[in-house]
């Protein structure tokens, strides 16, 4: 079981150098744990690929079909006060984004702020720096 950030679900979702290395680590996840916003965060994503015609629009419908197949077995970390405190604490001592910010307080709630020996699925490279510190093994 592990913690997966909206980038490493892209991946999943649409052809990317990493996709190979991230199914990987899907095959052999028991359980998939999201924040809340995770799908929302990838159609965003999708969307802004579609705009700057990375993406064709059966691209994206495939892409989209792809997310809602994950998204109807994954878990997620609902909002709550406690996770919007971790966001606010994250962003005081990381250079996250506000969503960043959530996401790696989702992890944390859902690792009960003990996240030692669990792993995050992230490839934004500020998230995984702030993960690491926070001390969750980052894959990939």
């Amino acid at each position: 079981m592990r913690f997966w950030d909206s980038s490493a679900i892209i991946p999943l979702c649409v052809k990317e150098k990493t996709s190979e290395a991230i199914r990987r680590l899907i095959n052999i996840d028991e359980e998939i744990i999201v924040w809340w916003a995770t799908k929302i965060e990838c159609l965003s994503a999708l969307a802004r690929r579609r705009r700057e015609e990375i993406l064709g629009t059966d691209a994206e419908m495939k892409a989209k079909a792809i997310l809602s197949t994950l998204a109807e077995v994954w878990s997620e970390v609902e909002p709550s006060e406690m996770v919007r405190q971790r966001a606010e604490r994250l962003l005081s001592v990381h250079p996250l984004k506000s969503a960043d910010s959530f996401q790696l307080a989702a992890a944390l709630i859902w690792a009960q702020e003990r996240p030692q020996n669990l792993e995050i699925v992230c490839l934004d490279q500020n998230l995984r720096e702030a993960a690491h510190k926070e001390g969750f093994k980052v894959l990939p």
